[in-house]
Formats: structure tokens, sequence, C-alpha cells
């Protein structure tokens, strides 16, 4: 079964809803010029509130990592995700401070994009058009793919079933895609969420 995530979530009814659908994944964006950005306080807030079934995930874009390190040591992460231009080095000393496993995103716009994800130190591999911009990539590209990865970018109920037959993503990561004026929208989650469990992926 194709793995879910559920990315940007701030409000308590968010935590209320993923609760209810128990998604593998969950994310907290820990970026200030995300309209989704969560403070380490509020994090902490919805932390407590979790499904310890459910994986909270840190997102971050060229983040400080002793910012990381404390999220970890105080568990309000379980997963930590690295969105902008985060060099080998980065990831490895992300590893070995935390204990944590970490996702490393890619945009995908050419072959050589997937080759450079092939080839990332991180646990796990994010495939993506672009921060937020809410269309998909061209999947093609993804035959060059070696590992298994998270799939992202341009995902919404209504297409998050084709994309699963026709790539097979190890999970598939939503943001903008269940939302309504920019806030979660719990008709949507559950209709993605239904429709990634239903998928012969």
């Amino acid at each position: 079964m194709t793995k879910i995530k559920l990315c940007g979530l701030s409000r308590t009814e968010d935590i209320e809803a993923v609760n209810q659908l128990l998604p593998d994944f969950m994310g907290f964006v820990f970026y200030e010029k995300s309209v989704r950005n969560v403070s380490l306080d509020r994090a902490k807030e919805l932390k407590a509130l979790l499904d310890s079934r459910i994986k909270a995930v840190g997102v971050f874009v060229d983040e400080d990592p002793e910012f990381i390190k404390k999220l970890s040591s105080e568990n309000v992460i379980d997963i930590i995700q690295l969105h902008g231009s985060e060099d080998e080095a980065y990831v490895e000393n992300i590893k070995a401070a935390t204990g944590r496993p970490v996702i490393q995103a890619f945009k995908v716009k050419e072959p050589q994009d997937v080759e450079k994800a092939n080839n990332s130190k991180a646990d796990y591999i994010l495939l993506d058009s672009g921060m937020g911009t809410g269309k998909p990539f061209n999947w093609e590209l993804l035959q060059g793919i070696k590992r298994d990865y998270f799939l992202a970018g341009g995902l919404f109920p209504e297409n998050v079933k084709e994309a699963i037959e026709t790539v097979k993503p190890y999970a598939v990561d939503v943001s903008s895609g269940i939302e309504t004026d920019k806030k979660k929208d719990v008709d949507k989650m559950r209709r993605f969420v239904d429709n990634v469990r239903n998928a012969a992926g």
C-alpha cells in the first residue's frame, strides 16, 4: 500500500482530522516565508495532540542545524525533511546529530535531477515540481529512478489514484491539494486518503 503524507498542518482541527484519517506521516513546515509556517511552541502543542501512530515530519529550507537538533531532541519531530539546497555534508551531519531519518527533496525538471536524487545520502528522497507550485512535473522523467521515493507536486484527490497507478511511488505527499483558501479542508483530506487507499499501486 502506498504511504500517505499530509503536509503543512498548523491548526488544532487539522490534527483532529489526521487523527481520524491516520495517514502514515504528517508535516509541520518550519519556514517563515510559507503561509503554513508554525513556531516551535505551536508545533509542540500540536504534536502533543497527534496520534502516536502518525510520524511527524519537520520540513526545513536551509535551516540552522541547531534548530533542527532542538526539535528532534524535544521529540517535536520524528523525521527531518530538507527542502532547500542542503549538500551531502549537511545531510550526513543532521543524520548523525539527530539519529532521525532524513527525507531530501529534489525539484524534477530534467533527467539529471533524477540522477542527483538517486545519489542522495538521505534515507528517503522526495520528488517535487517546485516549492508549492500546485502542478505535477513530467512523470516520464521518473523512468530513471532507482530507489523508493515520495511523490509530491500537483497532487489532488482527483489525480492521486492515477499518479499511484502510473508511477508507483513509495509514498504520496500533499499540501495545497487538500486546501480551500489556504486552509486544510477536511473533505478534501478524506477524499485524498480514500483515493490513495483505493488505488491499485
